[in-house]
C-alpha cells in the first residue's frame, strides 16, 4: 500500500499538483506571522477581519468559564446548550426564516441537508461550479444530478424540460469561492417558482460580506423570502467555525432527525457557538466594515485591469487572476512569499485543468497602503513571469 500511494504523490508532484500545509504563528489578520516572519495576507476568509477582535476572545473566555471547553455529546443526546438554541433563533431572524439548525461545518450543512432531502425519485439541478460540498452531498443523495453550465440559465431551462422528473432543486452557490462572482440569484427564483422546484443556496461565501445587514447576496439581490433553504458558514466572515441551514420550520424539524451529518457528530462547543454569536452580532451593527471591504475590492480591481491583468468586475472581496498552468500559478505565489506576500496558488480539482490561478482575498482591516503594495507586487511579478507586459499597462 505504501508503494501505490508513494506513487500517486509522484504522479500528483509531476502534474505540479502536489500541496503542502503552511502552518501560521498568528491570528488571520491582514498582516500574519508565516515561518518567522510577517507577510501580508491576501488568502484568508476572515473578510471583515474578526479572527483576531478582542471581543471575540472575550466571548470565548467567558464561555468557557461558564460552560466548559467541550460539548461532550452529539446535539440530539446531550450536547445542546442554550447558546446553540439562542444561536439557531438569530440565524432564522438574520435570514429572515422561521427557523435554523447550526452544523459543525459547512461541508457537513451541505452534505447533510441534500442526502437528507433528496432521494433516487428527485431530480437535482447543480451549477457546474458548485462548491466540492454540494456536489457530493448531490451524489449522495441518490438523486438523479443535472448539471448545467455555469450561472446559464438558457441551459439551466433547457435541462429542466429534457430531465425533470418528480421533484426537483435547483442548488447553486450564491458567491462562488474561486472566481468571486455571483449566481444570477433573482432570475433562479423566478425559474424555481416557474417549475415548482426548490432553490437551495449556500452563501458561504457571501454572509456577512453583502447586503445591508451582512445576510449575504440574497439580501443583496432583495429576494430572501424566494430561496427554500439558504446555507451558510461561520468560519468566514463571521470569524468562528460551523455552518448553518436556514428554512421553514418544518424543514429544520426535519433535518434534525433525518441529516446524519447533524446526528452522528459532537456538537460544537461553548465557546466556538459564543464567538458565533458575538461576530453575528457585529456584522449586523457594524456595517462600516463591508463599505470598507467594498471599496478595497473596486479599487484593487481597477487598479489590476490598469496594469494589464484580466480582472472581471465583481462586487466580492475574491479576486482571481488566471494564469493557467499550475506551476505558473505556483511560480508567482512564490515569487510573491518571498516579497513577504501571501497569496495561494489554486490548481486543479479545485479549478479546472488549464485555469490554475491566483485567488486574491481582501479583509477589512487591509490599508490602502497594504494594497498598493500588493497591487506594485503583483504587477512587477506579473511582468518578469510573462503574464503581463509593460505596454499593457493604462492609465485606467
Amino acid at each position: 500500500m505504501k508503494t501505490m500511494l508513494q506513487e500517486k504523490i509522484e504522479t500528483l508532484q509531476r502534474a505540479g499538483l502536489y500541496r503542502r500545509m503552511k502552518y501560521f504563528e498568528s491570528p488571520q489578520a491582514a498582516r500574519a506571522r508565516l515561518g518567522g516572519r510577517e507577510v501580508l495576507m491576501l488568502s484568508s476568509n476572515s473578510y471583515l477581519g474578526l479572527c483576531s477582535d478582542d471581543r471575540l476572545k472575550q466571548a470565548a473566555h467567558d464561555a468557557i468559564t461558564r460552560y466548559g471547553t467541550g460539548a461532550g455529546g452529539s446535539r440530539l443526546i446531550s450536547g445542546s446548550f442554550d447558546l446553540h438554541q439562542k444561536l439557531e433563533k438569530e440565524i432564522a431572524d438574520f435570514k429572515k426564516t422561521e427557523a435554523a439548525l447550526i452544523f459543525n461545518t459547512g461541508y457537513m450543512a451541505n452534505v447533510g441537508v441534500l442526502s437528507a432531502i433528496a432521494d433516487k425519485g428527485w431530480t437535482l439541478f447543480s451549477d457546474r461550479l458548485n462548491h466540492a460540498s454540494l456536489i457530493d452531498g448531490c451524489r449522495l443523495s441518490g438523486a438523479k444530478v443535472v448539471v448545467y453550465n455555469h450561472c446559464d440559465l438558457v441551459d439551466l431551462e433547457r435541462k429542466i424540460h429534457s430531465h425533470r422528473s418528480g421533484p426537483g432543486l435547483i442548488v447553486t452557490d450564491s458567491l462562488f469561492s474561486v472566481d468571486g462572482d455571483l449566481a444570477p440569484l433573482p432570475a433562479l427564483v423566478d425559474i424555481a417558482r416557474r417549475y415548482r422546484l426548490l432553490l437551495m443556496v449556500d452563501e458561504a461565501h457571501a454572509t456577512g460580506v453583502l447586503g445591508q445587514s451582512g445576510g449575504g447576496a440574497a439580501e443583496y439581490f432583495g429576494i430572501e423570502t424566494g430561496i427554500d433553504i439558504s446555507l451558510g458558514t461561520f468560519s468566514k466572515a463571521l470569524a468562528s467555525e460551523g455552518g448553518f441551514v436556514a428554512g421553514s420550520l418544518p424543514l429544520v424539524d426535519y433535518l434534525a432527525n433525518a441529516a446524519r451529518s447533524f446526528i452522528f457528530s459532537t456538537a460544537l462547543s461553548p465557546a466556538t457557538i459564543a464567538v458565533s454569536r458575538a461576530a453575528l452580532a457585529f456584522v449586523r451593527t457594524e456595517p462600516e466594515r463591508r463599505r470598507t471591504l467594498a471599496a478595497h475590492s473596486a479599487w484593487l480591481r481597477q487598479s489590476l485591469r490598469g496594469a494589464g491583468f484580466a480582472v472581471e468586475d465583481h462586487p466580492t472581496p475574491i479576486i482571481s487572476l488566471v494564469l493557467g498552468e499550475p506551476s505558473l500559478a505556483v511560480d508567482f505565489s512564490e515569487a510573491l512569499l518571498t516579497d513577504n506576500i501571501f497569496v495561494s496558488a489554486i490548481r486543479p480539482p479545485t479549478v479546472p485543468a488549464g485555469t490554475s490561478r491566483l485567488r486574491i482575498n481582501l479583509m477589512a482591516t487591509h490599508s490602502r497602503e497594504d494594497l498598493e503594495y500588493a497591487l506594485e507586487r503583483i504587477t512587477d511579478v506579473g511582468k518578469v513571469l510573462g503574464v503581463i507586459n509593460s505596454t499593457e499597462a493604462s492609465d485606467e
